[in-house]
């Protein structure tokens, strides 16, 4: 009980205050979107460069982790798509949509709040070094079977469709704060030292970030409303929730990986989908009501399974 009330409960207080405000009318859709907005395209990026110029790649990434939590995402994935095709019935496009929703957890604004609430801030390496491919993986695998889908029968070639993906994926703000930060990192290795007053300002922008992220989700779950295909949504949230930790735990246990690193990879892995999932899912007008409600129905789950999971784990 004590992980529930100060671990978890104070990161749900937050999304729930953006939720009522926007529910009381006192901040209009156009507000949650600004905030939104400066918490995605900026803030989050500029937390994410700071974090990952500051780590120190050769003692915090551990391969057993890392690996272990994205061989759990690529279930949820595959557990997504396939259960949309063969048990629902849904088209090859909402399928990947639905596939991408099941596997894209949210790392950011809630799995680097909860887990720095259990373990302290020095146990945050391990989330950063799953942070740093996140974004740029699953976008461009998102993207590249989209595309790919959507492509099948018409003229663009494979290496048109291949670039289409890589543009997208390039011109995401998030993997533009990770490239930039890889950036940095790599030359501060070499010598490079920026002045202590840049350092301060990023750091002023990057506290923002999250308490930013949370309000603003709280604001736009309000809008969503948990809709048809109830199905298909507990399917992704069952992925989403369940599969994705329950095979990270399980690799994790199997390759014996540290504490530390477990730790990172289970929480991050039993994270709900993000906002960025429903985002996919407009770019492309695909499984959108799946998606939306999948965001809504398992963040307010999370608070529990997270509980769990936070409970398994020494």
């Amino acid at each position: 009980m004590t992980l529930l009330f100060s671990v978890l409960l104070p990161v749900f207080l937050v999304i729930g205050f953006g939720y009522f405000t926007a529910w009381r009318g006192w901040l209009g859709p156009r507000d949650v979107d600004g905030i939104q907005r400066f918490a995605q395209n900026f803030a989050l990026p500029v937390l994410l460069f700071q974090s990952i110029a500051a780590v120190d790649f050769t003692a915090s990434f551990d391969t057993g982790a890392v690996g272990s939590f994205y061989a759990g995402a690529l279930a949820g994935f595959a557990a997504g798509y396939f259960g949309a095709r063969l048990i629902f019935g849904r088209p090859p496009a909402d399928c990947v949509a639905i596939g991408f929703a099941s596997m894209f957890s949210n790392t950011l604004l809630l799995g680097v709040p909860i887990t720095e609430r259990a373990y302290g801030p020095q146990a945050l390496a391990g989330n950063y070094a799953i942070v740093t491919f996140h974004s740029p993986l699953f976008y461009t695998l998102g993207i590249t079977l989209m595309e790919f889908t959507l492509a099948r029968g018409g003229t663009m070639s494979v290496a048109g469709v291949s670039m289409r993906a890589l543009g997208g994926v390039l011109r995401t703000p998030l993997v533009i704060g990770i490239l930039c930060g890889l950036a940095v990192n790599l030359a501060q290795a070499q010598g490079l030292v920026l002045p202590e007053g840049f350092w301060a300002a990023t750091a002023m922008i990057g506290r923002a970030a999250i308490p930013a992220a949370l309000f603003g989700l709280g604001g736009v779950l309000h809008r969503y409303r948990p809709d048809a295909e109830l199905g298909v949504v507990a399917l992704c949230c069952a992925a989403s929730l369940l599969l994705h930790p329950a095979v990270t735990w399980g690799l994790t246990t199997l390759l014996n990986t540290p504490a530390e690193g477990m730790r990172s990879a289970v929480i991050t892995a039993a994270m709900p989908p993000g906002v960025n999932a429903y985002l996919f899912a407009t770019m492309y007008g695909r499984a959108q009501r799946v998606a939306a409600s999948s965001v809504l129905i398992a963040t307010a789950l999370s608070l529990l399974t997270a509980w769990f999971w936070l409970g398994t784990l020494p």
